[in-house]
């Protein structure tokens, strides 16, 4: 009897390090069509925000046109692929003639990948997805959302305060709903030390889209002699400079 429970107990160990074995090969096919898809895309901006709202809900507009004027004046849109904030990003984008990029999740409830993008990822690994979505960008725009939303900024936000990537902006789109967040974490998270005040120096509260891009191009011209510097990608970098020299004073 105890030899049979320690042959099942075998076959359970080699079932689990079969499905490991698998499950590091799909992370790595992952990561490299990633990687191969993404690496040329330029100047990129990355949008966050609610899957549920439609286009008749003000940060749906609001998302949208952002993308339209981001694109016109030279950046790629990267966003999650879904409904809501995210197509509504994506759809800017094609208005613009950008690139309109979507990374998207397979999951059982979620709706399909919306119809605005011209560059598709599909992943099936959330940390995949997540990287490709803070690695290629240069600044980050985060509309009022859900539990996603508020995992991809605490994700940007701890990377950018522990120097694992570079201070580029959070941008916190709608004063009404980003405000009282800001002021949780100053007078509940700072004040007792847990964060430091100079932390929340990356995030920016935009209203409109002319906001948004005006902070964009400020935050990135004030940095500009740190993206020279900075140990980043090669590529990132060139696009970052590249774009500031096409901009008029």
């Amino acid at each position: 009897m105890e030899n049979k429970n320690n042959f099942e107990h075998l076959i359970d160990e080699l079932r689990t390090q079969a499905g490991d074995v698998w499950r590091i090969l799909r992370i790595m096919s992952e990561l490299v069509q990633g990687f191969d898809k993404l690496h040329n895309i330029g100047p990129a901006i990355t949008f966050f925000g609610s899957h549920v709202v439609d286009e008749r809900d003000k940060y749906y507009k609001l998302a949208e046109e952002t993308a339209y004027i981001l694109g016109l004046n030279g950046f790629t849109i990267i966003t999650g692929g879904g409904p809501g904030i995210m197509e509504a990003a994506n759809k800017g984008a094609m208005r613009a003639g950008a690139k309109s990029i979507g990374l998207n999740i397979k999951l059982p409830s979620q709706e399909k990948p919306n119809p605005y993008q011209n560059i598709s990822i599909i992943f099936k690994y959330f940390f995949v997805r997540k990287l490709m979505l803070l690695r290629y960008a240069i600044c980050y725009v985060i509309f009022p959302g859900g539990f996603g939303t508020f995992d991809e900024l605490f994700e940007a936000a701890n990377l950018i305060s522990t120097g694992k990537i570079p201070p580029f902006p959070i941008i916190l789109v709608g004063s009404e709903h980003w405000k009282p967040f800001i002021e949780y974490l100053e007078t509940n998270i700072v004040a007792k030390g847990f964060i430091k005040k100079d932390d929340l120096g990356f995030f920016y509260i935009a209203d409109t889209p002319e906001e948004v891009y005006k902070l964009i191009r400020n935050c990135l011209s004030e940095r500009l002699e740190f993206l020279e510097k900075a140990n980043i990608m090669h590529d990132v970098k060139e696009a970052i400079i590249k774009w500031l020299e096409k901009q008029t004073p």
